[in-house]
């Protein structure tokens, strides 16, 4: 159990970290438990989980890892969007996942596997933000797998439209 101090000194540099004024370090171990509503879970072959055998992210957490921008169209929005979010390898990498696929499950019971290729060779983002605000349920979220389609044209392709999961609700790593 996480004590109180220890919380409230991650919350402090969670917060420096999100404003900019501290760079995120290599992650050494396992994240905390997370405090606010579990966004995402990522289970399977990981190393490092915070609730029993996988790990838990809630929003506080998610931006906590890598958080990037893509500013692109996608095959599912009208105009240019704003999105923001962890990068994918950063949330596998802050689980200690080994394995070469990821399966992305959707809170609806669809399902995309995923080379982790695909996280390392692009700027994949998990985005749970649009244009600055939380993206809704009916609007692809409350997290989206993106890739930057405009900064590579050759990712409009029905296998990564495929890929590009909404509603992630859990990332499993065989």
């Amino acid at each position: 159990m996480i004590s109180r101090v220890k919380r409230c000194r991650f919350a402090f540099i969670f917060s420096l970290m999100l404003a900019g004024a501290m760079p995120v370090p290599a992650l050494a171990g396992p994240l905390p438990p997370p405090e606010g509503d579990v966004m995402l879970r990522v289970t399977g072959d990981i190393e490092h989980p915070n609730m029993g055998d996988e790990l838990h992210l809630d929003r506080t957490l998610l931006m906590s890892l890598s958080p990037s921008v893509i500013e692109t169209e996608t095959p599912w929005t009208e105009g240019v969007g704003r999105f923001k979010g962890p990068l994918v390898r950063a949330i596998l990498d802050a689980a200690g996942a080994r394995g070469d696929t990821a399966r992305v499950h959707a809170l609806n019971g669809f399902e995309a596997e995923i080379p982790v290729t695909d996280f390392h060779d692009y700027d994949v983002i998990l985005a749970i933000e649009r244009d600055g605000e939380a993206i809704a349920v009916r609007d692809l979220g409350p997290v989206f797998v993106l890739y930057p389609f405009d900064d590579h044209p050759e990712l409009l392709t029905e296998t990564i439209r495929f890929r590009s999961v909404w509603h992630v609700g859990t990332i499993h790593v065989p």
